[in-house]
């Protein structure tokens, strides 16, 4: 028998947090987000709440937890695009349809209530949080800005009537083998720079960064990634969030600014030092434990995450991917650096995965996010999926 009810209840939000934990504990390729910044989505101060609204449900068979979702109004994106939809996030479920059926029938009806039309995802409250589907790359670590999923999670959600919307790619990026390909694309990238009358922007630590870009980064990125996927603007809640994240990990020597004449930020690609590794253990829970390995991580990366690359669309065809990628070249030549990975690149998003064929570049996930109308009739069977 399975059963499904909302989260309200603090056990509940406990359930619903810490059912991944256990469903894949002894997945070695699962990297658990920070369990403390997760809470916060149930709190009455989450800075998403001005332009979302979400329900949260648990299905339980014989009185276990055996799955989990999410469902999420992002009117912000709704009115950008003038749609009527609800997101699919945090899913989770054993291997068992009629779980996965009650469960996506509950946000279905929910989506319905509020008057919507059809559902889509993975997707989060913004581009900020982890997005799509795991469909290739299963035997590959996750990162920690993205969401590991077991293989029969695709068979579960095509089977209940959702289709591909749209597709991620993700590559690790190796240093060229070539150290000619090095010295040529440091060549290019200073005849661009002279070019157009173009300068590396620097800083003397995070906090002048921080002081000197943060507000023309945020308007780069809203221009930049205006019309991607699944993208809203960047809210005043959802800036501090990010400064307040980025000083914790951020390294500026995995940092590239590019600005014009004027000074003005027309390109900015940001590294982060993985920590994958250092928060697997604990389950994302900041133990005495963890935050040594998260130092040591931060301090001394194996790894780098491709976390957020914006170009103004007014230099996309001025030869600025000469200059990143040089930059990100230095940036792999660091000691102890082995490769970096891109995190989400959308298929056709020809512009950066273009980029990529410069270096030592391998596929190794894919990601999809899916959508399916559901109109009256559908509301009507997912109702009945739902008390079953």
């Amino acid at each position: 028998m399975v059963s499904v009810v909302p989260v309200r209840t603090g056990k509940q939000q406990k359930d619903f947090l810490d059912f991944p934990l256990r469903l894949y504990a002894d997945c070695e390729y699962f990297v658990p987000p920070l369990y403390g910044d997760e809470k916060k989505i149930f709190g009455s101060r989450c800075v998403y709440n001005d332009t979302c609204e979400s329900e949260f449900f648990l299905a339980y068979r014989d009185g276990a937890v055996a799955g989990r979702i999410s469902g999420i109004i992002q009117r912000a994106a709704n009115e950008k695009n003038g749609e009527k939809r609800v997101r699919f996030t945090r899913f989770d479920c054993v291997d068992d349809p009629e779980v996965a059926a009650a469960l996506f029938g509950a946000v279905e009806n929910w989506a319905l209530s509020k008057n919507m039309d059809t559902v889509c995802g993975p997707l989060g409250y913004s581009d900020l949080e982890r997005e799509g589907l795991l469909t290739e790359g299963f035997d590959q670590l996750s990162t920690f800005e993205e969401q590991y999923n077991y293989e029969y999670y695709p068979r579960l959600i095509e089977g209940l009537g959702y289709k591909k919307e749209v597709d991620w790619t993700e590559q690790k990026l190796y240093l060229p083998a070539d150290e000619k390909e090095i010295a040529d694309m440091e060549k290019m990238a200073g005849f661009v720079l002279k070019r157009y009358g173009l300068t590396i922007g620097r800083a003397k630590n995070v906090n002048d960064f921080l002081e000197k870009y943060a507000d023309p980064f945020f308007e780069l990125l809203d221009e930049a990634y205006k019309d991607l996927y699944g993208t809203v603007p960047f809210t005043d809640g959802m800036k501090k969030m990010m400064i307040d994240n980025f000083k914790l990990i951020i390294d500026l020597k995995y940092v590239l600014v590019i600005l014009d004449g004027d000074g003005k930020l027309i390109c900015l690609a940001i590294c982060f030092p993985s920590i994958a590794r250092a928060v697997r253990p604990s389950g994302g829970k900041l133990t005495p434990a963890a935050l040594v390995r998260l130092l040591k991580a931060i301090k001394k990366p194996r790894v780098l995450d491709l976390g957020l690359v914006a170009v103004h669309p007014d230099y996309i065809n001025r030869g600025i991917p000469a200059v990143m990628c040089a930059g990100l070249m230095r940036m792999l030549g660091s000691d102890g650096i082995e490769y970096a990975e891109t995190n989400l690149n959308l298929e056709d998003n020809y512009s950066i995965l273009n980029l990529w064929k410069r270096f030592g570049s391998v596929q190794h996930k894919r990601r999809r996010a899916y959508v399916k109308y559901i109109g009256d009739a559908a509301g009507s069977g997912a109702a009945d999926r739902s008390e079953e």
